[in-house]
């Protein structure tokens, strides 16, 4: 396999909100413990697969939120017709 030559490092994920879920998943830039640990001591094949990890989870917090949505979302303003009860 080809090896590419990598003229720009890859940029840390991090945003700033350094919080963790009880998993140890980060609010902000969605890596584990580890590879936030680890991140300046992977080599560019390993970063890049932790962004396709975070892609992925990232896809699948907005599907859950989604679902959410379509569970709790009324529409309020659509107007449902009552017939007459008596």
């Amino acid at each position: 396999m080809n090896q590419q030559f990598e003229l720009f490092d890859i940029d840390n994920p991090c945003i700033g909100v350094c919080e963790s879920n009880k998993k140890g998943y980060c609010f902000g830039c969605l890596r584990s413990r580890a590879e936030r640990q680890r991140w300046h001591h992977m080599t560019t094949e390993q970063q890049r697969e932790v962004l396709r990890l975070i892609a992925g989870r990232k896809l699948r917090i907005e599907l859950m939120r989604l679902r959410k949505n379509e569970q709790l979302g009324f529409d309020f303003e659509e107007e449902v017709e009552m017939g007459l009860l008596f």
